[in-house]
């Protein structure tokens, strides 16, 4: 049935195992993410079969339904009302509240786990962590840890790019590590887990200009598209093409390029504009927004345009396509990171795996 994402199983691992030799050979661990995926089983079974030092996620649910002999992350910051959930479900989380870390060690305690606490340090993107220039909170929290008796301070990390947009540099890298090292001292404890970020930190790594100090990489898109993330470009010696959408034509129609009568705003609120091209043959294909990012998707048909979708609807160009095309025929797309992110989140999209 369509539409679907079609996964090539061996392109996939192939961009996993490189990416996790790329880093072991460096001295740095590789978490790989499974959030992108939502956790999907088959994906993890891939996953399993590689020299990964953890996989991570963002979701507790997710986190609760892998199968897996490896460590568990949790990416995303707790929510208090979640500390039980988080000792049950990951080995390890990020943290930058010490009200909610002190709930995780009572829950801990109460579970009679171990459990292991990252300590985020916000360089500059102004997401998550302990801003880095407060001081006096970083050791308030890593002493928390240190003192409850079921939880571990197992290092220290960041995360870049993905919200403020800041490039992973020597600079905020360096400064990671620094803040490591003061740490180190201050609390007496080893703290070998540094983590330098995600996909978007993946460049310095193959250039071979990740500050020494960093013991950790934190991936997803990385292994899944074949990107660094800082400028979307597939590195070389990975596959950018892992993943192809594939949705069906539904209606196949000569019409005009623009909408007739007094237009307003669409149903998500949007006031757009259409360009009048003349009559074009526009394929209607059973997918929308409520299942992908139509500005996520690329045509692999030669001279396919996106023109653009409704929740339930994406509505494609034909006109200038090579071939003929007929109701019922399958047009192809890549797919960005975002785009993927719905994909996998939509329960209207098959997932077909190719081995």
């Amino acid at each position: 049935m369509y539409p679907r994402i079609v996964v090539d199983t061996k392109k996939l691992k192939h961009n996993m195992d490189a990416l996790i030799a790329m880093g072991h050979e460096q001295g740095i661990s590789i978490g790989l993410v499974s959030k992108c995926v939502c956790a999907h089983a088959p994906i993890i079974e891939l996953m399993n079969q590689t020299e990964a030092d953890f996989i991570a996620d963002s979701r507790l649910l997710n986190l609760k339904n892998i199968k897996t002999k490896k460590p568990k992350y949790l990416l995303r910051i707790a929510q208090a009302c979640e500390a039980a959930d988080v000792v049950a479900y990951s080995d390890i989380s990020q943290q930058s509240e010490l009200c909610t870390v002190k709930l995780i060690a009572e829950e801990a305690a109460r579970q009679n786990k171990r459990h292991g606490i990252v300590l985020m340090v916000d360089m500059g993107d102004l997401r998550e962590g302990v801003f880095y220039k407060n001081r006096d909170e970083l050791l308030r929290i890593a002493n928390a840890v240190k003192e409850a008796e079921m939880l571990e301070l197992y290092g220290i990390g960041v995360n870049l790019t993905c919200f403020g947009g800041i490039i992973p540099d020597e600079a905020n890298l360096g400064g990671l590590v620094e803040t490591a090292e003061w740490l180190r001292r201050e609390t007496g404890l080893g703290i070998p887990f540094v983590s330098g970020g995600n996909s978007s930190s993946l460049i310095m790594l193959k250039e071979g200009r990740m500050p020494k100090g960093i013991t950790n990489l934190r991936i997803g898109e990385g292994y899944l598209l074949g990107n660094e993330t800082v400028t979307g470009s597939v590195m070389e010696g990975l596959y950018g093409d892992a993943f192809t959408l594939e949705a069906s034509i539904a209606e196949l129609k000569r019409k005009p390029s623009k909408p007739i009568g007094k237009s307003g705003m669409n149903a998500f609120g949007e006031s757009v504009e259409f360009e009048d091209k003349g009559e074009m043959l526009r394929a209607i294909l059973a997918i929308g927004r409520q299942d992908t990012d139509p500005n996520g998707l690329t045509p692999l048909d030669e001279g396919a345009e996106i023109l653009g979708a409704s929740s339930d609807h994406l509505i494609v160009n034909l006109t200038e396509a090579k071939g003929s095309f007929a109701v019922g025929d399958v047009l192809r797309f890549g797919v960005s990171y975002g785009a993927l992110l719905n994909v996998y989140s939509s329960v209207y999209v098959d997932k077909i795996y190719i081995y």
